[in-house]
C-alpha cells in the first residue's frame, strides 16, 4: 500500500508539469484530489486493514495529500502568472481614454416642483403641515361641508378601502388635502377651545381618484392645499397672497385674474388663471386661444368649516387654496400628458 501512495504521487507530480491553464488545472484537482482519485481510494480502504497497518497507511496518505495540495497552489500561482504576462503581452491598453462617467441620480421632477411651491410658501410664513393619506368618509366630505349624496361627490370618485360595518363612515384614500384643514383647525383650537390661535399652513401630499387616465388626469397626483384662519382675514388678503405666490413662482410681470367658481368648502369661491407664458396673453394652443392658464382654486372658508374645525365663525375667516405641482410643471414646460411622470422613462426625467 506504502509502495501504491509514493506512486498515485510521483505520477500526480508528473502529469502537473504539463499543466498550462486553469481549465487543465482544474481537471488535473478533479482527477488527483477529488472523490474518485486514487488517493481518495485510499483512503477509502484504511478501513480493511489491520490495526498494525493503518497508522503507517494513514500517515502516508495524508503526507501525499499535503504534498499534492501544496504543489496544486504553487502551480496555480504559475498559471494566474502567465495568464497575466500573457495578457499584458497581447492587449492594448490605452490609458489617454477617459474613464467611464458615474452616473448621479437627482430628484424627480414631480418632487422638484412640489418642494419649489413649498419653499415659496414657507418664505411667505406658511409651516407645513402633512396629514394622513387614509381618511374617513367624515373627513374627507361631511366636515369639509360634502354632506351625504351632495353631487358635489361626483367630481371625485374615490377609492374606498372599507366600508362594512362603518355606516356613513367608510375609509377611503383622500381624494383632496383639504381633510388636513379640519385636523389641524381641530388641534390648534383643542389647546385653547375659547380663543383658538391663528393658523397659517400648507398642506402637501399625495391624493387619489378613481378616474379614468387620460393625458390630463390621473388616479393619483400630488397636491399643495394652503390655509389661513384669523380674526379679520379678508377676500383682499387672498388675493395679495395668491397674487404674490405667482409673482414669485413665474416672475414679477406675471399677471393673474380670478373667475368666480364654486367649491362646497369655500365661499365666495374662484379659480385664479396666470396669463400663458407661451403666447403671452395673445392665445396659442397651450392656453386654448384663451390667453389664460388655470393654477390653482381658491376662496374663503366656508363657516361651516371653520364651525366644524373648532373655530366659531362669526369672529374667525380665513381663506383657502389648492394647486396641482404637476399642473403647473406640465404649463412651465409644455408636458402634454401627466403620465409622464409616473412612467419612469429615463428619456424623460433626465430632462429635468
Amino acid at each position: 500500500m506504502l509502495d501504491e501512495l509514493n506512486q498515485i504521487e510521483k505520477n500526480a507530480l508528473d502529469s502537473l508539469q504539463s499543466v498550462a491553464d486553469p481549465a487543465a488545472l482544474e481537471a488535473w484537482r478533479v482527477a488527483q484530489l477529488g472523490r474518485s482519485s486514487p488517493l481518495m481510494s485510499v483512503f477509502a480502504g484504511l478501513g480493511k486493514l489491520s490495526k498494525e497497518e493503518r497508522p503507517a497507511v494513514g500517515q502516508a496518505a495524508n503526507q501525499v495529500k499535503v504534498a499534492l495540495e501544496s504543489a496544486l497552489e504553487e502551480k496555480s500561482a504559475q498559471v494566474k502568472n502567465a495568464a497575466l504576462a500573457k495578457s499584458l503581452a497581447e492587449e492594448k491598453l490605452d490609458v489617454t481614454l477617459p474613464g467611464r462617467g458615474v452616473n448621479i441620480g437627482r430628484l424627480h421632477p414631480a418632487t422638484q416642483q412640489l418642494r419649489r411651491v413649498l419653499d415659496i410658501l414657507a418664505e411667505m410664513g406658511f409651516q407645513v403641515y402633512t396629514s394622513r393619506e387614509v381618511e374617513s368618509d367624515d373627513m374627507n366630505f361631511q366636515a369639509l361641508n360634502f354632506p351625504l349624496h351632495h353631487p358635489a361627490r361626483e367630481m371625485q370618485d374615490s377609492f374606498y378601502v372599507e366600508t362594512q360595518g362603518r355606516g356613513d363612515n367608510p375609509l377611503l384614500m383622500r381624494t383632496h388635502t383639504s381633510p388636513g384643514q379640519i385636523r389641524a383647525m381641530r388641534e390648534a383650537s383643542a389647546m385653547n377651545p375659547q380663543n383658538p390661535p391663528p393658523i397659517r399652513i400648507a398642506l402637501p401630499g399625495m391624493c387619489f381618484r378613481y378616474e379614468q387616465i387620460t393625458a390630463r388626469s390621473e388616479i393619483q397626483f400630488n397636491q399643495v392645499e394652503g390655509l389661513a384662519v384669523g380674526e379679520g382675514i379678508t377676500f383682499a388678503d387672498l388675493k395679495g397672497t395668491l397674487a404674490d405666490f405667482a409673482h414669485r413662482m413665474f416672475g414679477q410681470d406675471a399677471r393673474v385674474r380670478f373667475r368666480a367658481s364654486y367649491f362646497p368648502f369655500t365661499e365666495p369661491s374662484a379659480e385664479m388663471d396666470i396669463e400663458c407664458f407661451v403666447c403671452g396673453g395673445k392665445g396659442c394652443g397651450v392656453c386654448k386661444n384663451s390667453g389664460w392658464l388655470e393654477i390653482l382654486g381658491c376662496g374663503m372658508v366656508h363657516p361651516v368649516v371653520l364651525q366644524n374645525g373648532g373655530y366659531d365663525p362669526k369672529r374667525y375667516t380665513g381663506f383657502a387654496f389648492g394647486m396641482g405641482p404637476e399642473r403647473q410643471l406640465m404649463l412651465r414646460n409644455k408636458i402634454n400628458d401627466i403620465r409622464y411622470f409616473w412612467g419612469n422613462d429615463v428619456r424623460f426625467l433626465e430632462q429635468f
